[in-house]
């Protein structure tokens, strides 16, 4: 009964969703590429996009957000060079679940091809998914992707037929950053990703390094390991005042004025702090680690990711403490991190116990599954709606500070069905699922729910459970984890976290604070009315404090390398002024 339900309940929220005789609309749009910018077959998703709003192309206006433009998509397999793939009425869409319900009007139209390679796995499974290549997976900007520019249509209330659109535009490469006498760059190649993928895998840091590097040859550092997703460079570093005449931008997330100059501003004051003669001297280091499935690994082991969380534990990070003299020892490695950085800087520290001395985890993805977002996985049966004999309710994604919603966990996991199958999409949710769930029979990640119903898989959900619900995990395990993690985590998190992320927070504060042998002397801290991404600063508004994270956590690390270090470390050599 619960099924017919919502059945029902979606045809009368979805009424388009009628065949393209029933409705009466005709389709007929053909896609193709030119030879002048790919001469061979090519495996992807097909994307189709349209949009009333011209201030920038289609594939800049896709989200899941209330200005959404509209997308459509499909897969390809040895598509050919002047060969056209057709979308008809009923082609996969979003928000309009298909061709057949966009309504009529002026629209600039596009279309674009998100290339797959295809992969060996050491598993025995074939698969085809995106590399990264160097943008960290955006499909709309990542080098190799064939695109049409915009073209001008107008879809009848009949629909459109005989639309002919080339792609005959490719992304270019982009340049690798270049090295300063501050900030270096580096790339290796992974033994252990390489085997998993069948292929040459490389991990890549942006170090920053301290003040007096070059005349103190003597010294070596303390390591901290700065989590998130891809940076295309060191962030928030810059040597020089505000650009002068720089024309300020507003903020519409933080309604903030000339937010741009303040970034700047901030990026000069951290060079001024990081310069200060009492000031201790670091590595700081930024990690690219993109995988097929999206802009960063999650940093740990997944069955479907490889074994990214022993990659740059054991091959990474110590390569990095041998050529910048990094002390190169657990006491003296630090993790901190925001949103998905939050969740990494947690999840590496209880994965690896002994291999950091402390984690600062600001509004991390979901630390618990019994709050996955406004999900119960262990529990409720479904994703999309709450149960309810005869009112199901849709559950939201997004909202704002005031509780005002503009997206829903069904929208979010539609739009990444059309952007990519198979958890392919390189978004959030299916990062989720690459992550945490394990390997299929076809080499991809198990779905943890059906993208189209919402319906959780308990199988998949148990399994999430005991490999990475990390509130899960330490509570299983505290015996043995309790004693290498006293005074190592320390989780901060808004109340009104805009993904409902402090729900999660609750639940490890009720564990951590509940536990007393032996007590995890950490802290978990909330800021009020704060939104994602608080990061434990109760001074300053959310977007300044987001722009400190290099700096402010630095006191908490230097009193945890004072308590812990172990007799005879070199708590000297790099404390020069």
């Amino acid at each position: 009964m619960r099924i017919l339900f919502l059945l029902i309940f979606s045809m009368i929220l979805f009424p388009g969703c009628e065949s393209e005789k029933d409705s009466g609309v005709t389709h007929n749009i053909r896609i193709s590429f030119a030879e002048t910018v790919a001469d061979s077959p090519k495996d992807g998703r097909l994307l189709l996009m349209f949009s009333n709003d011209a201030s920038a192309e289609p594939r800049f206006q896709i989200g899941a957000g209330l200005n959404t433009q509209l997308i459509f998509g499909m897969n390809v397999d040895g598509m050919q060079p002047g060969t056209a793939a057709t979308f008809d009425a009923d082609a996969l869409g979003f928000p309009y679940e298909s061709l057949s319900e966009i309504p009529p009007g002026e629209y600039q139209v596009q279309a674009l091809l998100h290339t797959y390679e295809t992969f060996n796995l050491s598993t025995g499974h074939t698969v085809k998914l995106p590399m990264d290549n160097g943008e960290g997976q955006q499909w709309n900007q990542s080098p190799g992707n064939l695109y049409s520019k915009p073209l001008s249509v107008t879809i009848s209330e009949n629909g459109i037929t005989g639309l002919e659109v080339v792609m005959d535009q490719i992304i270019p490469p982009i340049p690798e950053p270049e090295d300063t006498p501050w900030i270096k760059h580096i790339k290796i190649r992974s033994e252990r990703l390489s085997e998993f993928w069948g292929r040459d895998m490389y991990l890549g840091a942006h170090i920053l390094l301290p003040k007096g590097f070059e005349e103190h040859p003597e010294a070596r550092y303390p390591l901290m390991v700065f989590q998130g997703h891809f940076p295309s460079d060191f962030g928030g570093f810059r040597t020089t005042p505000p650009d002068p005449g720089l024309e300020p931008e507003y903020s519409d997330r933080f309604g903030v004025e000339g937010y741009n100059i303040i970034q700047q501003q901030e990026a000069y004051d951290f060079y001024q702090r990081w310069n200060a003669p009492d000031y201790p001297r670091f590595l700081i280091i930024e990690i690219q680690h993109p995988t097929p499935y999206y802009d960063d690994s999650y940093a740990v082991n997944s069955a479907s990711q490889g074994p990214y969380g022993d990659a740059i534990t054991y091959e990474l990070i110590p390569y990095i403490e041998e050529q910048f003299r990094g002390i190169g020892a657990g006491w003296s490695r630090f993790l901190y991190g925001g949103s998905t950085g939050g969740w990494e800087a947690l999840a590496v520290q209880v994965k690896y116990p002994e291999e950091y001395n402390g984690c600062f985890a600001a509004c991390p993805d979901p630390i618990d599954f019994r709050a996955y977002c406004l999900t119960n996985i262990y529990e409720d049966s479904n994703a999309y709606w709450t149960e309810s004999a005869h009112k199901p309710v849709e559950v939201p994604a997004h909202r704002d500070y005031l509780g005002n919603v503009q997206s829903t966990i069904r929208e979010n996991n539609l739009l990444e069905l059309v952007l990519g199958d198979k958890s392919r999409s390189g978004q959030q949710w299916d990062i989720w699922e690459a992550t945490y769930s394990p390997q299929g029979s076809e080499g991809y990640p198990e779905r943890i729910w059906d993208k189209r119903t919402g319906d959780i898989n308990p199988e998949v959900a148990a399994y999430w459970r005991e490999n990475y619900d990390l509130r899960y995990i330490l509570e299983r395990d505290w015996e043995k984890l309790g004693p290498q993690l006293r005074g190592k985590i320390h989780i901060y998190c808004g109340d009104m976290d805009n993904y409902y992320l402090n729900n999660a927070v609750y639940l490890m504060e009720d564990f951590l604070e509940g536990t007393t042998d032996p007590y995890y002397e950490g802290e978990v801290l909330y800021g009020d009315r704060a939104e994602h991404c608080w990061n434990g600063d109760p001074e300053q508004p959310n977007h300044m404090s987001r722009l400190r994270y290099n700096s402010m956590y630095v006191p908490k690390i230097m009193e945890r390398i004072a308590k812990s270090a172990p007799e005879g470390a070199d708590l000297t050599s790099w404390r020069y002024r």
